[in-house]
């Protein structure tokens, strides 16, 4: 399952340097990987119904050239691999075909009060189909 969601940079969204800050990139990146689960039918609402959380336990990240005011990002959200209780995925942020940022992360499916648990049911299964 690759996943695609465009977001545009605003002026509150850049450093003094007049560049895409890096902390807010991060919330782009977390946007994306928000909608991809919502479209695999396992949005948020629905995880913590179920007493999922999907917590980030290792990101590295990449930036390769700046983003600017009002660039579309289009980010690309991939998970590469489910295990019992953990994910990696892999993130790229573009804007006119040219790779802005790249993170690939760690998640680890957790119960409520943080305890390791198993990627919940049809998880595997929704990103083949």
């Amino acid at each position: 399952m690759i996943h695609e969601t465009e977001l545009r940079v605003r002026f509150g969204d850049l450093d003094p340097y007049d560049h895409l800050n890096h902390a807010r990139a991060m919330t782009f990146f977390e946007s994306a990987r928000v909608e991809a689960l919502e479209a695999l039918g396992f949005g948020l609402d629905r995880l913590k119904a179920d007493g999922v959380h999907i917590v980030l336990v290792e990101i590295t990240a990449r930036f390769h050239r700046p983003a600017r005011l009002h660039d579309l990002m289009k980010i690309t959200t991939e998970v590469l691999s489910v295990g019992r209780t953990t994910s990696t995925w892999r993130q790229v942020m573009s804007h006119d075909g040219e790779v802005i940022a790249t993170l690939d992360i760690t998640a680890a499916f957790t119960d409520r009060n943080g305890r390791p648990r198993r990627a919940p049911s049809g998880f595997a299964e929704a990103l083949e189909s």
